[in-house]
């Protein structure tokens, strides 16, 4: 079960438990009035009140508008705006990694956790070390680990002779995905060999006779194992809501008390995942009746023989669920698994190379999810990736969420024969959507849309960043927008 993003506490943490107008374009032109770059086959541009729907969406006087839509058949640009200029895809750039990763893992591929013994088991005692060794699966939950322990339980095990080891260098140690991002937003956690939960840590609290009662813990379906690593002290002060401080295996917060209302609940990063995976599993084991060391870092190549092990779901479901939930640390795990670089800058560099030699695109991606503000993809080059993958059979499309067709106010219109496929994104005053429109004789167009006001959003002081004056209203309108041009293609062009 995917574990959803919480969201800002809104300035007011107590509130959470468990958008200048431009002016009117009467009429607008018969066909761009940017030319196409060569070689690519135009279609003739109707009259269309694409301008109006841009003008009247009111994204700000420094917002950029840019999309195409073609033939999935032929390529032919049908209508373009601006589809030459670079911009942020957000998460759009979650489609290129799946991508990415289905062509360089496989579609069956399995990130696999083990533990290890380095010597026999002899009256349910481990004669060495007992070694948790991870593979850089981002979707092991609470559960899974509790699991593992029971499947130890299970084989006789008891105790160990020697320590218990942690093993997370399957992929490089990567603290947080963006330095661009506000310390306590759990979409923005480390990321490493061992994850747990999508390395978030959950945080509640309670109004006390003394105070407040506050609880970490890595709470799964059927666990609840209390978390010591990271720890929360209330703090009598009204800004900011949250500081943190780290250290070699610990994670330090502060909450402002004057933000915390009645009570409530809400995820934060985990900065340390090696150090958490395994107090949880220490913890989870003791409940099997397995007593364990405290954890310590296995720095070398695990070595030992494999007396458990959890599977993930295969590269499929796993890239279906990235794509739905939008889970920034499934992306970079999987980006770093099939690019093999060292950090985060060399894998979306290596992926950024990977598209050009594929699609024969020139992008820019500094990262796997699209967090980091830094990558830049045009609007054409976009759509001639959705394009080309589809006709290469390169398995995206059934991986990407049926949005239907909506209307204005984003309402799926109901029994609609017409069905979008597409993968969204979003930053702040940032907005991207590139898919597939299906008829229903099932001509397709392949489409790319990119809105986006990156001088406001570049001038946000980092602690507006999680909840930005107008940014939802702005993001809203950006919605409108695109289910507005998505509607007036599926009229034009089927």
């Amino acid at each position: 079960m995917m574990i959803s993003r919480r969201t800002i506490l809104g300035g007011v943490l107590g509130s959470l438990a468990a958008g200048v107008a431009l002016p009117v374009v009467a009429d607008a032109p018969a066909r761009s009035l940017r030319p196409m770059p060569r070689g690519v086959p135009v279609a003739a541009l109707p009259a269309t009140s694409a301008e109006v729907l841009i003008s009247t969406a009111r994204l700000g006087d420094a917002a950029v508008a840019s999309y195409v839509v073609m033939e999935a058949e032929t390529g032919t640009v049908l209508e373009q705006r601006e589809a030459e200029v670079p911009m942020p895809p957000a998460s759009v750039t979650k489609a290129v990694t799946a991508l990415f990763a289905l062509a360089r893992l496989g579609p069956e591929f399995r990130f696999r956790t083990r533990v290890l013994a380095t010597g026999p088991v002899v009256d349910g005692v481990v004669q060495g070390d007992l070694v948790l060794a991870g593979s850089g699966d981002p979707t092991l939950q609470t559960d899974q680990l509790g699991d593992l322990a029971a499947a130890l339980s299970a084989r006789g095990v008891k105790s160990v002779t020697g320590r218990f080891l942690t093993w997370d260098r399957a992929l490089p140690p990567v603290q947080r995905i963006s330095d661009e991002q506000p310390v306590q937003v759990g979409y923005n956690p480390a990321i490493g060999g061992l994850n747990l939960n999508f390395n978030r840590v959950h945080f509640e609290w309670k109004r006390a006779n003394d105070g407040w009662s506050t609880a970490m813990d890595a709470r799964g379906n059927r666990f609840v194992p209390a978390v010591k690593m990271a720890r929360m002290q209330v703090v009598a002060r009204e800004t900011p809501v949250f500081t943190y401080q780290t250290s070699d295996a610990r994670d330090d917060w502060t909450v402002a008390a004057g933000a915390l209302g009645k009570g409530g609940s809400r995820w934060l990063p985990v900065r340390h995942p090696a150090v958490y995976v395994g107090e949880v599993f220490q913890t989870l084991a003791k409940a099997q009746g397995i007593t364990l060391p405290d954890p310590h870092a296995l720095p070398g190549e695990p070595a030992g023989q494999e007396i458990a092990a959890v599977d993930s779901d295969p590269l499929t479901t796993i890239l279906r669920d990235m794509l739905r939930f939008s889970t920034n640390i499934t992306a970079e795990a999987l980006g770093l698994r099939a690019s093999g670089a060292a950090d985060l800058a060399a894998s979306g560099a290596a992926m950024s190379d990977w598209a050009r030699a594929t699609y024969g695109v020139t992008c820019r991606f500094v990262d796997h999810s699209g967090l980091g503000s830094g990558s830049r993809v045009t609007a054409l080059d976009m759509a001639r990736i959705m394009r080309q993958a589809g006709r290469a059979g390169a398995g995206l499309q059934p991986l990407l969420r049926d949005l239907g067709l909506r209307d204005a106010k984003g309402k799926e219109i109901a029994k609609s024969p017409v069905r979008v496929t597409a993968k969204s994104g979003t930053l702040n005053f940032v907005s991207a959507l590139s898919g597939h429109i299906v008829d229903p004789k099932g001509k397709e167009l392949i489409f790319a849309i990119f809105l986006g006001d990156t001088a406001r959003r570049d001038a946000l002081p980092e602690s507006e960043r999680e909840a930005p004056a107008g940014g939802s209203a702005w993001t809203a309108r950006a919605r409108n927008l695109q289910w507005q041009l998505l509607s007036r293609w599926s009229q034009t062009y089927s």
